[in-house]
């Protein structure tokens, strides 16, 4: 949770793209972000795989009229549609991209290459055909943010009473983190999102960061196996509630064009 799914940035950059924000270029380097390269396999009329630019090219040409993002878990579809073939791929990856109008969807396979001290990541998005259908389980913008909210004083009041709230030098070091991430670039979504989408995956990213530190910081005072597991269903609930809340957010765009 703590890392941007690299679905929301091809969603995210990919809608500025087909609302003529970015240029191609522009798009395409966003959404490579600190990975070596991206390409496309499996796009319509193309023998091999082919660079983002190209492909996103061809994906507006293919009717595309917007990206959602999908980031399902085990028992819970987030953003799918179906067929079952590529929610089976999606689910694998925990994240896929969904091509309003086109019928198509773009699941990541992530590769590493090179030697210790200098290893690259590679990826390659698969194109698949997709169901067009509602996606499942999104939430509106509204809705998210009233949730995230619920679920972040919930979690906290159960966290410390058990005491497995973040702290230490590795807790202290991720909201460093963290902090420097968000200070590096407060475009958090591409240009054409509404404000209120900007504030919700902010406020997903902070609500997840709280569930990775809490995840990962041992057993603190949750000594006996019930207040494991009630630390445990503190948890799920809020992590499946940022999900959601991401999701909306990337989705936003798409939602408004789709309104007007």
């Amino acid at each position: 949770m703590l890392s941007e799914p690299r679905a929301g940035r091809l969603a995210a950059w990919g809608n500025a793209l087909i609302a003529h924000m970015v240029s191609p270029d522009d798009a395409a380097v966003a959404i490579v972000g600190e990975d070596a390269v991206h390409r496309v396999e499996g796009l319509p009329g193309e023998d091999g795989p082919v660079g983002l630019t190209l492909a996103l090219g061809r994906l507006r040409a293919l009717g595309a009229r917007g990206l959602r993002v999908a980031l399902p878990a085990p028992g819970h579809p987030l953003g799918l549609s179906g067929p079952p073939e590529f929610n089976a791929r999606a689910l694998e990856a925990e994240e896929a991209v969904i091509c309003e109008g086109a019928a198509l969807g773009l699941v990541p396979e992530v590769y590493e290459a090179g030697p210790e001290g200098d290893v690259h990541v590679e990826v390659v998005w698969h194109c698949l055909p997709v169901r067009e259908a509602p996606p499942a389980d999104v939430p509106s913008l509204g809705e998210a943010e009233r949730e995230l909210a619920e679920a972040l004083r919930d979690a906290t009041e159960t966290l410390t009473r058990l005491d497995v709230a973040g702290s230490g030098p590795v807790a202290e070091a991720a909201v460093a983190a963290y902090r420097a991430r968000a200070e590096r670039g407060r475009e958090v979504l591409a240009p054409g999102y509404p404000p209120r989408a900007v504030r919700v995956l902010e406020l997903a990213q902070r609500v997840g960061m709280l569930v990775s530190l809490a995840s990962g910081n041992g057993h603190g005072g949750a000594v006996s196996a019930s207040e494991m597991a009630a630390r445990g269903d503190a948890l799920r609930p809020v992590e499946r509630v940022a999900r959601r809340a991401q999701v909306a957010a990337y989705n936003s765009v798409v939602v408004e064009r789709g309104t007007r």
